[in-house]
């Protein structure tokens, strides 16, 4: 092993990892295990398959398989006061950490590929649900396999909106992080290519903290820590909309706000769906009785839990914020409504004594002695305004205007 840095290695490195073990033959006679084919290759050299099955049951077709996109594959192995990262497309490269003493944390980004899948589940006697699991979409779990412990997560995304002036427009976005960590190895997968764990290779890199004295358990640990530290960003994101979302409510009720208030209703439901069932999966984690979880990482495993109460908590008083938003929005166009009646009441009722005045001496009789009068006309302007003044006193003092 080297110091910190990244090195190349050769696809002939001398090693007993399972890239290397040779396979005896059906007639007892030794055989030599042919080169292994990368992921590239064997997609491209493939053709003649009829199809390529997935884990949802359905079949992709050779073409599409090979215009997914490759797996890319982050290897760091390390020590207490050794330290050294490789970055590689190809599954192979991954292989030869097998069976090395050190500690071997390998984190697959935009896991789809079935052939890079298959390769690295049988070298490291990953049980074939395990795999199916990685490909599809799971609620958050942990599942004890003896010799390794499968974690199910979900990691969050806040994206802001691009046009600032829509009000509550946001969306939160979310990638499956499934860990598998064993005695001396850790294999993490994840879909989107969004760094998370950079802060955790960060750490490895400059040793700081006890992270590269600690196993495999501690990394996991840490990794849990980091995705359930990001809700909290999440959370401090959808306060500001809520508070922003509040003034807009109580100042200017605007039609545009009801469809912002439906979306943080669902995006609470959402965030409900995903959080939940973590919770229950640490407790499982930390009850869990086996020997891959030591007790010292079972005391952190406690103040995740802790932490994702909290995160709990804070989505439950969000969703009932949203509840009283939107009553607090109907009740907002109630009264916008209430006084715009109001004022077309007042002016209605200030014009009806005056469309009786108007209409009585509008009648076309021939005995309508102030018909004749010389101040006939300004006398009845003058007490049609009368009529007006007494009526907003009164509607003032009233304290209806």
């Amino acid at each position: 092993m080297q110091e910190p840095g990244k090195e190349e290695y050769s696809s002939d490195r001398q090693s007993n990892s399972c890239a290397d073990t040779p396979k005896p033959s059906t007639d007892g006679s030794p055989s030599v295990t042919p080169p292994i084919q990368s992921e590239k290759e064997q997609d491209i050299l493939a053709p003649d398959l009829d199809s390529v099955p997935v884990s949802n049951g359905l079949a992709l077709s050779p073409e599409v398989q090979q215009t997914r996109e490759l797996p890319r594959f982050t290897v760091i192995e390390y020590d207490e006061n050794q330290f050294l990262e490789k970055e590689t497309n190809e599954v192979e490269d991954c292989l030869i950490f097998r069976d090395r003493p050190h500690m071997t944390w390998i984190n697959v980004d935009c896991p789809r590929q079935a052939y890079s899948l298959e390769k690295l589940g049988a070298c490291y006697g990953l049980h074939p649900l395990v795999l199916e699991d990685i490909l599809t979409d799971q609620r958050p779990k942990v599942e004890d396999y003896e010799d390794y412990i499968f974690i199910v997560l979900k990691m969050l995304y806040y994206e802001e909106a691009e046009d600032d002036d829509e009000i509550g427009d946001f969306n939160i976005d979310m990638d499956q992080v499934s860990i598998i960590f064993g005695n001396n190895f850790i294999i993490s997968f994840k879909e989107k290519d969004v760094d998370i764990f950079r802060p955790l290779r960060e750490r490895l890199r400059t040793s700081r903290g006890r992270i590269r004295k600690q196993g495999a358990d501690y990394l996991a640990y840490s990794m849990i820590d980091s995705i359930v530290d990001h809700y909290f960003v999440i959370m401090e994101k959808l306060g500001d909309r809520f508070e922003e979302l509040e003034d807009s409510v109580v100042s200017n009720p605007e039609p545009g706000i009801l469809p912002a208030i439906y979306n943080l209703k669902r995006d609470m439901l959402f965030l409900r769906k995903s959080v939940w069932p973590l919770r229950e999966a640490i407790s499982r984690m930390q009850r869990m009785d086996s020997q891959l979880i030591s007790e010292t990482t079972r005391i952190y495993l406690r103040d995740v839990y802790d932490h994702t109460i909290q995160v709990i908590e804070n989505i439950e008083t969000f969703r009932d914020m949203s509840a009283s938003l939107l009553e607090t929005y109907l009740s907002s166009l109630s009264n916008k409504l209430n006084e715009v009646i109001k004022l077309l009441t007042i002016i209605s009722t200030i014009f009806i004594p005056l469309t009786f005045l108007s209409g009585l001496y509008g009648m076309n009789f021939t005995h309508m002695p102030e018909l004749e009068h010389p101040y006939g006309y300004p006398a009845v302007l003058v007490f049609m305004l009368l009529v007006v003044a007494v009526m907003l006193a009164y509607f003032y003092r009233k304290k209806w205007i």
